[in-house]
């Protein structure tokens, strides 16, 4: 709770707010502590680093088309649509509550301070394992530019012990540079990020071109469902490559997580959080489309397990091909940079409240860089040591990342939730409107609000359903089908205890 105890109580309208962003966030309990260096370009840049469309578009295509085929393209569309509504919540609160740790921040006003806490924690955890995720992909980049990377030798492919272990190393490189650039100070950090979203942004329209000017085949490839997994039923095999879609399209909330970063953050967080999910929408939905148009073939196999670079491959030159690489090398470290950042900026929020152990710590803001060196070292640490469960065990760490991902979604809803539950109070009992919204379009917010819960709730809910498809392929570990619900069950039980034995601590 912050100095005035204002930390968990009602937000004044924002018309009574003052103007300067020091004043507003006063009002909101807390002292300006780190350094407002971004503008909206930087803060856009936050949230586009962190969904990182041509990483993870790159990555997670195997899924969606093993499950679904070419018809796996109308799960890019839904998704993004539930996402959107999610998307409209988020920038509505950004807009009354300009604060670091945004889930943390919204949900402890929303709701109960517990809930609060329970939303900060989990999001940590997504935010946490998303930084290993992402920082592992280097392995499927960087040895295919230069064979220099493959630094233990052997197979780089990362279903092998080698490629396993050197994506170790490589991953944990990627961390400490990115927790040294983090530490430098928030300008340092958002020119690099910047940087790789001009990168990213060229890399996806040279992509789209090419794809586009390569094709194969017409629109109506998009329909073709006789290529959807031959072991599941029609729906079973849709839903299942939805869980493409729904890895890829979260994290953008990123840009509210640096709003005290941010200048003039109540207008610029909104816009950049919308920007960002619509421009991952266009730009993922056209590589897409154009990949499965320009194939060579939709029934080899390659589109199942290699995915964009088997077309990539096929369309274009030896050169054109590691330029697109490397631009992707140069978006997977923008994105972790971006998401160890947003981690850090989570972590100080609840620190500054006096809500986790070590808070005195955590919270501590450098003088000289303006930055929480303490919590973004504990991100790059924490991030850094879980990539160890890669070399132990690459399945169980893909298994975990997949999870990590739910663990984020559950922690949205209890943003979503609390916002629903807050307009049907005001619109049944005359009980004062959540944050001073005003009356007009009211309704149509509250809609808005009731399809990101659904949304919400159902990407959840596919995100736990225990598929032997996709969490025990081989048949040999029947018990990790129910590993998603079960790290779940995980986060929430040691999340409780953890605030259980805070409470208490603060008591005494």
């Amino acid at each position: 709770m912050s100095p005035d105890g204002t930390v968990y109580g009602e937000t004044p309208p924002l018309s009574l707010r003052p103007k300067p962003d020091s004043e507003r966030l006063a009002l909101l309990g807390y002292q300006q502590e780190l350094r407002r260096d971004l503008g909206p370009f930087a803060s856009f840049a936050a949230g586009f680093s962190f969904v990182s469309v041509l990483t993870t578009v790159f990555e997670m295509f195997p899924l969606g088309y093993s499950f679904g085929g070419p018809a796996f393209f109308w799960t890019w569309p839904l998704v993004f649509l539930g996402q959107f509504c999610v998307a409209l919540c988020f920038a509505e609160i950004a807009a009354h509550i300009p604060v670091a740790g945004a889930i943390y921040q919204w949900s402890s006003r929303l709701a109960v301070r517990n809930v609060g806490w329970l939303a900060g924690w989990l999001t940590l955890i997504g935010y946490i394992i998303s930084v290993s995720a992402i920082a592992i992909a280097m392995q499927s980049i960087l040895p295919s530019l230069w064979d220099g990377f493959q630094v233990i030798g052997g197979d780089p492919n990362v279903t092998t012990l080698t490629g396993a272990e050197n994506a170790v190393i490589l991953g944990t490189a990627t961390i400490l540079a990115s927790t040294i650039i983090s530490c430098a100070g928030v300008r340092i950090s958002a020119f690099v990020t910047v940087t790789g979203v001009y990168a990213e942004i060229a890399g996806l329209c040279v992509l789209i071109v090419a794809l586009f000017f390569n094709t194969r085949r017409g629109l109506a490839v998009t329909v073709d469902t006789t290529h959807m997994s031959p072991g599941m039923s029609s729906s079973g095999a849709f839903l299942a490559s939805m869980l493409m879609a729904v890895y890829v399209m979260y994290g953008f909330d990123s840009a509210a997580e640096l709003s005290e970063e941010t200048r003039d953050p109540a207008r610029t967080a909104p816009r950049a959080i919308i920007r960002c999910l619509l421009l991952s929408f266009v730009a993922g939905g056209l590589v897409i489309l154009g990949t499965l148009m320009a194939a060579p073939s939709l029934s080899s196999g390659e589109l199942a397990t290699v995915g964009v670079p088997y077309v990539i491959n096929a369309i274009t030159s030896g050169t054109i091909g590691h330029i697109l690489l490397a631009t992707v090398a140069i978006s997977v470290f923008s994105a972790t940079i971006a998401i160890q950042t947003s981690a850090s900026r989570v972590l100080f929020s609840m620190a500054r409240d006096g809500v986790l152990p070590g808070a005195g710590h955590l919270a501590q803001v450098s003088s000289r860089t303006g930055t929480p060196v303490a919590a973004t070292v504990f991100v790059g640490v924490f991030s850094a040591a879980f990539l160890g469960i890669n070399y132990g065990d690459s399945s169980l760490f893909s298994a975990i990342t997949s999870s990590a991902v739910g663990v984020t979604y559950f922690a949205y809803l209890l943003v979503t939730v609390p916002l629903l539950v807050r307009r049907w109070q005001w619109m049944t009992s005359q009980a004062p409107s959540p944050f001073g919204f005003e009356q007009k379009g009211y309704i149509r917010r509250a809609l808005i609000n009731l399809c990101a819960v659904v949304c919400g709730a159902l990407f959840l809910l596919n995100t736990l359903w225990p598929r032997r498809e996709v969490f025990d392929p081989s048949g040999t570990r029947p018990y990790m089908v129910a590993f998603p619900a079960a790290f779940l069950i995980i986060a929430l039980g040691t999340g409780l205890i953890l605030q259980k034995f805070q409470s208490t601590k603060s008591a005494l």
